[in-house]
């Protein structure tokens, strides 16, 4: 495996022909019945999240540390630009913010970019965030010894005000997921949602 997070990720998305993603369960469930406004897509990939959210009328930034990803996604209401969330992080204020799946095999303070994602919420906005739980045969990473921070320990890492932030559900739910070749497993999701009160 390269040592080069920028050129594994490009790597990742150019073997994965371009086509029409479907957007992750977890946000449709969690986002479809909520007024829409301005969103911040981390780690937007193959950008299924980041073109239904723009198609249900919300003006969506879409950032992912690939340059073959980012470049793949263009469309009305969707602003693609490429960061390293490592070293820099989108500019603005967001009434959402999801980060799915945004596990990587390299360094990463997660906990830092999700606590500046709490912070670039409005008040009233909610940050919605869907990690693997489990290891689905198709994953990049099948380490049998990896290990899956529950929702509840996620949200203790970030250390938010709880008179300025409120965790509306942290839960492990699974379900069916298809892989790249149609191929089916069960997998657990993490799913912590976080609303911004003041």
């Amino acid at each position: 495996m390269t040592t080069d997070a920028n050129l594994f990720w490009d790597e990742v998305h150019a073997a994965r022909p371009p086509s029409d993603p479907k957007p992750n369960a977890r946000l449709v469930e969690t986002v479809s019945d909520l007024p829409p406004g301005d969103a911040l897509d981390l780690g937007c990939g193959n950008g299924g999240d980041a073109r239904w959210l723009a198609g249900r009328g919300w003006n969506v930034t879409a950032t992912d540390i690939s340059a073959v990803a980012v470049n793949r996604l263009a469309g009305p209401r969707i602003t693609a630009v490429r960061h390293d969330l490592r070293v820099s992080f989108p500019a603005g204020a967001f009434d959402l913010v999801t980060a799915h799946y945004l596990q990587t095999p390299f360094e990463l303070d997660r906990s830092t970019v999700l606590r500046t994602a709490a912070h670039a919420l409005r008040p009233g906005g909610r940050l919605l965030v869907v990690d693997h739980g489990s290891i689905a045969p198709w994953s990049w990473n099948q380490d049998p010894d990896a290990r899956f921070p529950s929702p509840a320990e996620i949200a203790a890492d970030l250390a938010l005000d709880p008179v300025r932030w409120t965790v509306e559900r942290a839960d492990s739910p699974t379900r069916l997921a298809t892989g790249p070749d149609g191929q089916t497993a069960e997998v657990v999701d993490h799913v912590l949602l976080i609303r911004r009160t003041a």
